[in-house]
């Protein structure tokens, strides 16, 4: 079909193998012939595709070291779409063929990375296609007035990925459909082949919405059957129900408590734990911002199943996290976690924390314990999984971050159990309600929504280093006021800066713009050295960050946390789970190098005590560019949820959907987890339908094959990430 050295850039360079993945290789936009795209709303440094009609051309000589007499040639064209105009510039041998082809007035699709010179927009020696319209293939290949521009690479232009598409697109006609008839009759949805046929060669954009909407259809379905299929298989597995005593552990802690549970920390206690009576395994998530409360609910439940009998583990991302939950729970349960010990409560279990980095002979007795039963708490990090970790009766396990946690592991806790224990998934990253759906689709969804009384609000503002200098300098005035008045702070930069610079980087010069766009971000060591000795001098400065020792890592925390230390500039290791009540305030150096969330949890780090957070983002980017918009949101709300939508929005799904950590494409092509709402949660219950009827799927051919399609996929990313 395809010359080998094209299917190879195909493969390498865009994932796609087979004729399936080719004609599922969507266009991500259209041109309309009379209409060109807008150069004036170019992104820097991306690899674009433009149709547009050259204004003029001129061929400049001049001398080089290669051509000292005056002999290099440079031409540059100027291309225009009436909305703007684009510099393009081809150089030496490469100038004889567009001099020729490129005069005034010619219409042309260009493809190129575009990038600035002179502060002036250009694409350097971009490949282009003329559009002459007249003869037979051109008019062919651009059937209707519609071009399609595919996402594309440097290696292969989007013309080329569209010649081999209309190449293959007769064997469209052999798409099996994996929609079962009646619904997509019933939803007037088109089939599958006339679908990719109108997505890859549209006469009229109505043909473009028709093949969408069926399109995201197949994704949706096919993905919410994947989904029903799991939880229909963990409704069928059999569970120990735990009940907690009347006078056990959960109610000794519940009368030690000096304060009462907020109504929505109630509430979700009571789904978890009608969840936990039944006779199969609980799969729930709880969702809840940072600080909300989500570890105390997961404490109760955890008691609950040590009050029954059981044995309950939590597992945490990190050592450094483990170790704080460790710290916090035997805080929170005081002589209850003091289980055989003197001094211990009656109802006292023993809390016991595993990690990869302790002692061997720490470890062995914390294994002992777990074996014997002794220990009814176990925390700690996936050493948790390990073939060695023997359970006595291990009835919960409660997963801190699930998005590090892939299905593969989970099924290996599983084994840990006589019979499967009940799971409880936290995150702290919101999740609207729609990506719950599709990422978490196999488990009920809890959400605690409001925040424990006695929280601060937090104010956060941004603040332009670059436009206005002067407002960094008072940014770092509003730290000494806030140690002045008995408070700390943090701040929080990118980078460590003890990193070995890249050889093959340092190589290459620079234009200052380049410079100024890439200087490398902010680095804890540099920052912190800057800040003592100039604008913080005088205050106790510290640094922390992922590559210290874990013990200095604790020592700086602990001091931190002891008020002895009065700035601690980090990474983002104080992302998850620091609780220091005292800190209030929290500056975070090119805030714009961090995602919409991840900023949100490092600001959930203040206003922790009774005193008013402040959150000041300091960033270098102009006024108008995407990042600085995605500052002002973080600025203008503290509610996570509203936040997670911007940043799906601006991210799209790739991310959500478990990619964050393979950087593998998302299965969802179509699919836009945030607009997309209505048919997602229509597949949904469509999905739950067809697979109660048939959970084999015996009697839907296409569909398996679907299915089975997506899960590889699925599989090798999961294998990927381990």
């Amino acid at each position: 079909m395809l010359g080998p050295p094209t299917a190879k850039v195909m493969a390498e360079h865009l994932g796609l193998h087979t004729v399936g993945d080719l004609l599922h290789h969507y266009p991500r936009r259209y041109e309309e012939r009379g209409q060109l795209t807008h150069l004036a709303d170019l992104p820097m440094d991306e690899h674009v595709t433009v149709v547009a009609m050259v204004a003029d051309a001129r061929l400049h000589t001049f001398a080089s070291s290669k051509a000292p007499r005056g002999k290099g040639q440079r031409l540059e064209v100027t291309i225009t779409d009436g909305s703007g105009r684009l510099q393009l510039v081809f150089f030496g041998n490469g100038v004889h063929k567009p001099h020729k082809e490129l005069l005034p007035g010619t219409r042309a699709m260009f493809a190129g990375k575009v990038s600035v010179f002179n502060r002036r927009l250009q694409l350097a020696h971009p490949a282009y296609e003329l559009l002459r319209g007249d003869s037979e293939e051109t008019v062919e290949t651009w059937a209707g007035a519609l071009i399609p521009i595919y996402p594309a690479t440097a290696k292969l232009e989007s013309w080329k990925i569209g010649k081999a598409i209309q190449t293959v697109l007769p064997s469209a006609q052999e798409a099996v459909d994996p929609l079962p008839d009646t619904l997509r009759e019933g939803r007037g949805l088109v089939a599958l082949p006339e679908a990719l046929l109108k997505i890859h060669r549209p006469h009229t954009k109505a043909d473009i919405e028709d093949a969408r909407s069926r399109l995201k259809w197949d994704e949706a379905f096919v993905l919410q059957v994947a989904l029903a299929r799991r939880r229909f298989a963990d409704a069928q597995l059999p569970a120990v129900a735990r009940r907690p005593g009347p006078d056990g552990l959960l109610t000794a802690f519940d009368a030690r408590l000096p304060f009462t549970l907020t109504e929505g920390q109630q509430k979700v206690s009571k789904e978890i734990f009608d969840d936990l009576a039944t006779e199969h395994p609980m799969h729930r998530l709880l969702q809840g911002e940072v600080g909300s409360g989500k570890t105390m609910v997961a404490l109760r439940a955890m008691l609950a199943v040590v009050d029954a009998g059981g044995q309950a583990a939590m597992l945490a991302p990190t050592e450094v996290l483990a170790q704080q939950h460790h710290r916090s729970i035997v805080e929170m349960m005081g002589e209850l976690a003091e289980g055989g010990m003197l001094g211990g409560a009656e109802q006292a279990t023993k809390v016991v924390l595993l990690t990869g980095s302790m002692g061997a002979a720490a470890r062995r007795q914390a294994l002992l314990d777990l074996v014997t039963g002794e220990a009814g708490i176990v925390i700690g990090t996936h050493a948790l999984i390990e073939d060695k970790v023997q359970f006595h009766d291990l009835g919960l396990v409660v997963v801190d971050e699930q998005h590090r946690f892939g299905v593969e592991q989970r099924d290996a806790l599983r084994g840990k159990g006589k019979q499967p224990p009940h799971l409880l998934v936290m995150t702290a990253t919101p999740i609207p309600r729609t990506v719950a759906m599709t990422v978490f689709g196999d488990l009920e969804t809890s959400v605690l929504d409001q925040l424990p009384a006695g929280r601060s609000p937090i104010a956060s503002h941004v603040v332009p280093a670059a436009d206005k200098p002067h407002f960094l300098a008072r940014t770092w005035e509003r730290v000494r006021e806030e140690v002045g008045n008995g408070h700390q702070a943090y701040v929080v930069c990118p980078r460590i800066g003890d990193e070995e610079d890249d050889p093959k980087k340092a190589g290459k010069k620079k234009s200052p713009e380049d410079e100024a766009e890439k200087r490398p971000p902010l680095a804890v060591l540099d920052v912190a050295d800057h800040l003592a000795k100039g604008p913080l001098q005088g205050l106790k400065v510290e640094v922390l960050h992922g590559r210290m020792h874990p013990d200095d890592k604790d020592a700086v925390m602990r001091r931190f946390a002891a008020g002895e230390t009065d700035v601690l500039v980090a990474t983002t290791v104080i992302e998850v789970g620091v609780n220091v009540p005292n800190a209030t305030a929290m500056v975070i150096m090119d805030a714009d190098r961090f995602g919409v969330s991840q900023l949100h949890q490092l600001r959930g780090r203040v206003g922790r005590g009774s005193a008013a957070g402040l959150c000041l983002l300091v960033t270098e980017m102009p006024e108008a560019s995407a990042a600085r918009q995605r500052l002002n949101a973080v600025a203008a709300t503290v509610d996570g949820f509203e936040l997670s939508r911007i940043d799906l929005e601006q991210r799209r799904e790739g991310d959500v959907l478990g990619q964050a950590q393979s950087g593998a494409r998302t299965s969802l092509r179509m699919l836009a987890v945030i607009e997309d709402e209505e048919i997602i949660a229509e597949a949904r219950e469509e999905a739950m339908t067809v697979v109660e009827a048939d959970p084999e799927l015996q009697h839907l051919p296409g569909l398996r094959t679907a299915l089975d399609a997506l899960l590889d996929e699925e599989r090798e990313q999961y294998l990927e990430k381990g």
